[in-house]
């Protein structure tokens, strides 16, 4: 006799055929030989019930096994081993028994979800069980559809659509979703940014319409942490740009006044104060710069790459000159600095004269002079009469030395 305990199992291999009332062990069908009939190749599942012999032909599988608890957000996912009509099926909406059954077909899947305790079906098999994910806050968990199916929202998904789901707490995936990763929430803070690209069209979570390709900015002004979308990806994170009064820096490809397209070979120069963050496409020309401080016995000496004008004359391009102390110099972005720290060859500074860029030239009597080149300022330009008797008197020497 077999004896199956409360809450337990046994599986039947070529089980009897019974007649009308299958709870009846005796009411079995015989052929007309007088032998059992038995349904060769198939299996019963049997559960609780009175002692009862094995028929000749019939043979457990296995041994006697309890019955299965599913534990809370935890799933086993079955798989229909051949049409049939599931007893035990559930209305997903009522969480009641479906009256009559469930028809299933062969390679049919699904979830006997828990907490519950599951009773084994000769017609179904356990593929595996399925743990629900947990969700933090700021966490959210990308999905895939294996199949054409509706998410736990009720939004119909297309065959490898992929969405989020944002719902703190555990989340138990359907059949016919796939769980791609679970994604962490970027938090902004006050000195960084969040850089992103659009890989479809969509609406972001601002509600802009976003188009595929389009690059764009959050801040903190925006959100305090960001999750991104399956629509989205974030490019890079960038530090914010701060300047001091006395700094600057120059920005290419700065982004137009729409702001959203960049201004290609564009150059924009910012003097501080100031506080910013590079926006998509953008670049630093080069780092952030000191303003260049210049004292009474120095100069820079500056070459202008397109024509400006720099307050005093216009430059043209390739035109070379100096800029004198004492003073704060920003250079501007039509020129170029093409020599730091020239000192002064003599500094007198109780008459404020700086003579720069020497020139030896020999007067008459072997004397010698200082010629001053590109010199700017008003008091290198002094010239006293005796100077210039001089410096005629030295041509003229040269030239009659030249006729001789």
């Amino acid at each position: 006799m077999v004896i199956i305990p409360p809450r337990h199992f046994v599986v039947v291999e070529n089980p009897i055929m019974r007649k009308a009332d299958p709870k009846d062990p005796l009411d079995v069908e015989i052929d007309k030989y007088g032998q059992y009939k038995l349904r060769h190749g198939d299996q019963e599942v049997r559960l609780e019930q009175d002692p009862f012999p094995l028929f000749p032909g019939e043979r457990i599988v296995g041994r006697i096994e309890p019955l299965q608890v599913v534990e809370e957000n935890c799933a086993l996912r079955l798989r229909a081993k051949r049409d049939f009509k599931d007893r035990y099926a559930v209305d997903a909406r009522t969480g009641q028994l479906i009256g009559g059954g469930l028809l299933r077909r062969a390679g049919d899947e699904w979830l006997f979800k828990g907490l519950a305790t599951y009773i084994p079906q000769a017609e179904a098999e356990v593929v595996h069980t399925v743990k629900a994910t947990i969700l933090r806050p700021n966490q959210a968990l990308k999905v895939r559809a294996k199949e054409d199916c509706v998410d736990h929202e009720g939004h119909k998904r297309k065959i490898g659509e992929e969405w989020l789901v944002r719902r703190e707490g555990a989340y138990l995936p359907d059949v016919n979703e796939i769980l791609v990763e679970v994604i962490t929430a970027t938090t902004l803070e006050e000195d960084t940014a969040l850089h992103l690209r659009a890989i479809r069209n969509f609406r972001d979570a601002k509600g802009v319409d976003r188009t595929i390709g389009d690059r764009y900015m959050l801040t903190r002004e925006d959100f305090s942490e960001y999750c991104p979308d399956v629509n989205e990806f974030i490019t890079s994170v960038v530090k914010v740009t701060v300047l001091n009064n006395c700094q600057w820096c120059v920005i290419a490809n700065p982004v137009g006044e729409d702001g959203t397209t960049n201004q290609l070979g564009v150059r924009r120069l910012i003097k501080g104060p100031a506080k910013f963050f590079l926006r998509p496409g953008e670049s630093l020309d080069s780092q952030v710069q000191d303003v260049i401080v210049l004292s009474a016995d120095e100069a820079i000496l500056v070459r202008a790459r397109e024509s400006f004008n720099d307050g005093s004359r216009t430059r043209q391009p390739g035109d070379k000159f100096f800029v004198y102390g004492p003073r704060e110099y920003w250079p501007p972005l039509e020129a170029e600095i093409v020599r730091y720290n020239i000192k002064a060859f003599v500094a007198i500074e109780p008459l404020n004269l700086y003579l720069f860029q020497p020139q030896l030239v020999v007067l008459a009597g072997g004397a010698l002079l200082f010629l001053i080149m590109f010199y700017e300022q008003p008091v290198a330009q002094i010239r006293t009469a005796k100077r210039q008797a001089l410096l005629s008197k030295n041509r003229q020497s040269t030239s009659q030395a030249g006729d001789a």
